[in-house]
């Protein structure tokens, strides 16, 4: 409680971590990049991470200035696999679902009304970013049918489109769609679900013992770690057994057994990474 641990994984060793103090895992994202920038470990080509992650100002910061992409990402927005459904594609109350004309800059109701272009608004999300609106607004909503099915406003209904994170989702569900990639990201959950719940399982770690981030930041350090060489030790001793089958008997032959584990300079290794001190 009070700590949110971020990891970066892959063939589920703990490649990179930090710990913040976020309840969302949205807001975490950034930070956790820019400290993995910031590091001597070098920047990954594709990102992948799950719906909790997806937003405006993460997948911009993936596009990075000037449209110079940072690094490629597959991750879904919030409600990426809803808009999926029958249901949602049926539903007149998602713009997303109704005509619209580029040409003349208008949306057409399911009513068959024109909903033009009103004027652009400026608006601040909870974690600063400003986020630009057209304002869309429909010709004559007075008697209609299908009103009270399509919005709960009073006078005629309003659209607030938000062209860029349109544009954004719509980059992030072609990444997600494709036949490689949809592979790619369906592996996301053997990578690092199954890292974390060997951590809180398989090894009982579900609180730390200390507080302040620098004291966290070392003891999961450690337990990052240990799981590592956990990690190693298995793939170890799953290889020495493989190759002791085709021996009449494994354990007659084996006289002694000592995992070895092979160090190279701890602090830039992404096998067996020991993080200290964490500098901003």
């Amino acid at each position: 409680p009070g700590y949110n641990v971020q990891m970066a994984t892959e063939n589920q060793f703990i490649l990179f971590y930090s710990i913040h103090q976020r309840p969302t895992d949205t807001r975490c994202f950034i930070p956790h990049m820019e400290r993995l920038a910031a590091s001597s470990l070098p920047m990954p080509k594709t990102v992948i991470a799950d719906a909790g992650y997806g937003s405006e100002e993460n997948y911009l910061y993936a596009v990075g200035e000037e449209k110079e992409q940072r690094f490629d990402f597959l991750i879904p927005y919030g409600s990426y696999m809803k808009e999926k459904t029958r249901r949602y594609k049926k539903d007149i109350r998602h713009a997303s679902n109704w005509t619209y004309e580029e040409q003349d800059d208008r949306f057409i109701c399911p009513n068959g009304q024109y909903v033009r272009f009103k004027k652009y608004q400026t608006k601040k999300n909870a974690s600063g970013l400003e986020q630009s609106f057209k304002i869309y607004e429909c010709e004559d909503c007075s008697d209609c049918p299908l009103k009270t099915s399509c919005t709960k406003a009073k006078g005629n209904r309003q659209v607030h489109w938000n062209t860029i994170w349109e544009e954004l989702k719509a980059k992030a569900q072609k990444a997600l769609e494709g036949d490689e990639t949809s592979a790619v990201y369906a592996r996301r959950k053997v990578d690092v679900e199954s890292v974390f719940g060997h951590i809180k399982g398989n090894r009982s770690f579900r609180r730390f013992s200390l507080r302040g981030l620098e004291k966290v930041h070392t003891e999961f350090g450690i337990v990052a770690l240990a799981h590592n060489l956990l990690k190693v030790a298995s793939i170890r001793l799953t290889t020495f057994l493989t190759k002791a089958q085709n021996k009449k008997s494994w354990t007659e032959n084996m006289t002694f057994f000592r995992p070895t584990f092979y160090f190279g300079d701890l602090l830039d290794s992404p096998l067996l990474l020991i993080l200290i001190k964490h500098t901003p």
